[in-house]
């Protein structure tokens, strides 16, 4: 059976990629730090579930090692865990900086680094959520927007690094979504993107022959740029 890995699975655009690659037959690993949310979860699809904080890098091995215990092997990686802080720059505190890079970037890598022996043996594929405000400048979510524009370009080198072994990589990057990150908005969630959205986005990548790249997707809301 073909397995994934979904970190930040258990809400949100996590859950939804995880709910999509469950219809799809993926036996699933799903990585979290709530547990009451992640055991939730991982009941509904039938999944592993191993509480994890990406900011610690032996958290991050473990999951792995975990996942590839219980299925042998890892044909998609998704890195979905992530925390948005709105704040202008001259208002931005070094621990709300350092939390958003910890999380959205180091963690993305750090699973990342430790799942690609398997991935290699697989030709699997990674996707990294980030965020349209990573490709344009966001005033408010300028640490949000820097750790992002980061996994972007880490998501970029990696599928460029990785074309000999069969590897894809692809950074999705939507506007606000409707989830809880983006209530601060005051938007209406029906007139944000849906989760099931980014979900349906990564079931046609997945469908994609060997040889498609897709290295990044921006996803717009109607009628504004995030």
């Amino acid at each position: 059976m073909r397995s994934a890995l979904v970190t930040g699975g258990s809400s949100g655009i996590g859950l939804a990629i995880a709910r999509m690659l469950h219809e799809e037959g993926y036996g699933l690993t799903l990585g979290a730090r709530k547990v009451e949310r992640l055991e939730a979860a991982a009941t509904e699809l039938g999944a592993a579930s191993v509480a994890v904080d990406v900011r610690e890098e032996e958290d991050c091995a473990r999951l792995v090692a975990a996942h590839l215990e219980r299925h042998g092997g890892l044909d998609v990686l998704v890195n979905c865990a992530g925390v948005g802080i709105a704040g202008r720059i001259g208002d931005l505190s070094t621990k709300q900086f350092d939390l958003q890079q910890a999380v959205n970037l180091r963690g993305a890598f750090l699973v990342t680094r430790e799942a690609l022996p398997a991935l290699r043996e697989t030709r699997g594929y990674v996707v990294n959520l980030a965020s349209i405000a990573g490709t344009i400048p966001t005033p408010g979510l300028a640490g949000y927007g820097a750790a992002k524009a980061a996994l972007i370009a880490l998501t970029r080198s990696l599928d460029r690094e990785e074309t000999e072994t069969g590897v894809r990589a692809t950074a999705i990057c939507p506007g606000f979504v409707d989830t809880p990150m983006a209530e601060w908005t005051g938007l209406p969630g029906q007139k944000m993107i849906q989760p099931e959205d980014c979900a349906e986005l990564v079931r046609a990548l997945l469908r994609l022959s060997p040889y498609a790249r897709v290295p990044v997707v921006v996803l717009e809301r109607a009628g504004e740029s995030v």
